[in-house]
């Protein structure tokens, strides 16, 4: 597989995962120019689009082409002026050095934090209530409760940005305090440097001594057995000095594939907390605070709008956002209502309101069983499919909350739940029966 095969197998899954508007706006005009020793680099067009792929994107991006090529270790961005039109398909392999970035200014810094990220910016809304208190209770007490503070939900909902106002707090309360964030990825890549170049002491040293270590995206240690036994280790050793951790993940810690039980078990021992999509005054909140940190102008009318028919990430939104701001700009003009209501109809496909009853009502018909069966206790496989799929749903599309969906179908507990919701999601990148079943069932809901 050439470089061009690469990028396009991978634009075509971030596309499925996007809506249209983000797709359009930050992925267009891209491509890989380079694919070496594991790192790939990718063309963008500017400056613009190159922070916000590493600020909102790289997790995604760096998932994706793993899942395409097993050699792909990490990813970086460069402006590339030759993206409609590369000059040669390379296959993957090495090829002459170029000026590439390689961390974004605000996590080349010692501590790894961005100054940007506060709790004075930071949305609190019913999504993400629990895991602000207890982030809350942190920055007062350090290493005295929640430790460890585990987060998890899906990509684009605020999980960064909490975790980040909570290192930047503790630094503005306690000067001494050495706080330090890192994503998983980072941490693994810093491992296995310095295994190579003969310097494990000096890894272990820096790690430990930390007071509070915050590391991002952790269900990245899935698969990597010496960076899970370090990580193990280093657990231990922090934890036992009343150091405070906090990690954040896309999943709970028990549906992690390929996480070892210790570690597993050292994460459930602390405060799990899940953060959902954000509810329409949460929505509205968000998207007003980013126009107030913009220089520009979009009344309260739109902006309920947007709010109102885009029901997804908080990302999504500020997707939506910012290609409004970006219209604008064009126009040189204010966007009208109606000019909005236009964009968003073509860019995102919105919701029909839809009870819970009509949505199982809705699965059990496709799949040709009796909607009260989905409700029953039976594990027949007629059954189990079509209720972890109606879960899956009930999650993804409509925002329902784990344990509401447990006590509607049939009072099952919500770790139940959990285990259907991350079995579909799994299989919808191998099965594409599944998949096509899936975008079947959405579209009865439109």
């Amino acid at each position: 597989m050439n470089t061009r095969e690469l990028w396009q197998s991978a634009l075509a899954e971030i596309e499925l995962a996007l809506s249209r508007a983000n797709y359009s706006t930050w992925f267009k005009n891209t491509s890989i120019v380079k694919f070496d020793e594991g790192t790939v680099y990718v063309g963008v067009p500017n400056e613009f689009v190159k922070d916000w792929l590493i600020t909102k994107y790289h997790s995604f991006i760096l998932k994706t082409l793993r899942d395409l090529n097993e050699h792909v270790r990490t990813v970086e961005y460069c402006i590339s002026k030759s993206n409609d039109n590369p000059k040669k398909d390379v296959e993957v392999g090495p090829t002459e050095k170029q000026p590439f970035l390689r961390l974004p200014f605000s996590e080349t810094k010692e501590d790894g934090l961005n100054p940007k990220y506060t709790f004075q910016n930071f949305i609190v809304g019913p999504f993400n209530e629990l895991a602000y208190a207890a982030a809350q209770a942190i920055v007062n007490h350090p290493g005295a409760q929640y430790n460890p503070l585990f987060i998890y939900g899906g990509t684009g909902l605020g999980k960064t940005h909490l975790l980040q106002s909570v290192g930047n707090e503790i630094k503005r309360r306690f000067p001494d305090f050495k706080v330090f964030y890192t994503s998983l990825e980072r941490f693994s890549v810093d491992y296995v440097n310095s295994m190579h170049a003969n310097k494990i002491n000096n890894f272990k040293e820096k790690y430990r001594k930390y007071d509070v270590l915050i590391m991002d995206d952790i269900q990245f240690v899935s698969g990597k057995e010496k960076t899970q036994e370090e990580l193990f280790y280093l657990f231990n050793t922090l934890h036992e000095q009343n150091k405070q951790i906090i990690f954040s993940s896309d999943k709970h810690p028990n549906f992690i594939l390929g996480l070892e039980d210790r570690l597993q078990s050292r994460f459930n021992a602390g405060m799990i907390i899940d953060i959902s999509q954000p509810d329409f005054e949460s929505r509205f909140a968000i998207v007003r605070s980013k126009v107030k940190e913009s220089t520009s102008f979009i009344s309260d009318e739109i902006l309920e709008y947007v709010a109102e028919s885009v029901q997804g990430s908080i990302r999504e939104l500020e997707g939506v956002l910012n290609t409004i701001l970006m219209q604008s700009q064009l126009k040189g003009r204010v966007m009208q209502l109606q000019e909005v209501k236009q964009l968003i109809k073509n860019n995102i496909k919105t919701k029909k309101n839809i009870s819970l009853r009509d949505i199982i009502k809705i699965v059990s018909d496709f799949y040709g069983i009796e909607d009260a069966a989905i409700y029953n206790k039976t594990r027949r496989k007629d059954i189990v499919k079509p209720r972890q799929v109606a879960m899956y749903l009930l999650r993804e599309d409509f925002d329902v909350s784990y344990p509401a969906i447990g006590e509607t179908l049939g009072g099952r507990d919500h770790t139940t739940v959990i285990h259907s919701y991350e079995k579909i999601k799994n299989d919808l990148t191998t099965d594409p029966v599944l998949m096509k079943e899936v975008a079947e069932l959405r579209s009865l809901f439109t």
